[in-house]
């Protein structure tokens, strides 16, 4: 699949009075900031609890996801859940979501294969992650992923070199500014976001593709726990 250069991104379909999470969910609906939403069933806005401690970022959804319109909640989703679980994360302060909101994918006979987004959709979705980030306050920024990381750390960042490692949010964001401020109300009052840390590691897809998924769980499980106690010290 060729890769695409220029799209008109999604600032424009983002409701500037928008002060929920659910109302930026039903704007995400009509998106067309890039050319994703065509072959695209729906698009697959971010779940979870609005006072989450805790904030996921992935890379786009996958086949399922972008049938049931929920993040993580194929194959990479269970195991997701279940390192969770392992390190000691408490799933009901979660809230989930990814750095592109449509599935790219190309299609081989029935099949739809996962294709990689490329840095135009990154850059035409991160505005539905900048107003999610809005009306959030996590304690903790959780980057699963290059794709994410890119989105949020920019694109020079590794997260081969890097995961498991805390860094400060938003100061370790390309652009701290699009998060040093949110919105307190819907007159337009804003206020400086809480300081909170932020740690990349591996998608969970990563790990279900790996030679030995044993040693990859392993260390998923490892960098989540590195969050866990991060929450608790």
């Amino acid at each position: 699949m060729a890769e695409q250069t220029d799209a008109p991104g999604a600032q424009q379909f983002i409701p500037p009075q928008a002060g929920t999470l659910a109302e930026l969910r039903a704007a995400a609906a009509g998106c067309r900031g890039c050319e994703l939403y065509r072959d695209a069933t729906q698009t697959v806005f971010g779940r979870g609890d609005e006072s989450a401690r805790v904030v996921f970022v992935g890379e786009q959804p996958g086949d399922l996801e972008d049938q049931h319109g929920l993040p993580f909640v194929g194959p990479a989703g269970r195991l997701l859940r279940r390192a969770v679980d392992d390190a000691g994360l408490d799933p009901a302060h979660l809230y989930i979501t990814n750095a592109v909101k449509h599935f790219r994918h190309e299609l081989r006979g029935r099949r739809r294969i996962h294709q990689t987004p490329d840095r135009v959709h990154i850059v035409a979705c991160r505005p539905w992650l900048v107003a999610e980030f809005a009306r959030l306050r996590p304690d903790l920024v959780v980057v699963l992923g290059a794709t994410a990381a890119k989105a949020l750390l920019g694109p020079t960042f590794r997260v081969t070199r890097q995961r498991g490692e805390l860094l400060p949010w938003p100061a370790a964001a390309e652009r701290p500014e699009d998060f040093t401020r949110v919105p307190v109300d819907r007159a337009g009052t804003v206020a400086d976001a809480p300081a909170a840390r932020v740690l990349a590691t591996i998608h969970p897809s990563a790990v279900l593709r790996a030679d030995n998924q044993d040693v990859a769980y392993r260390g998923l499980v490892d960098d989540l726990t590195v969050a866990a106690r991060a929450l608790t010290g």
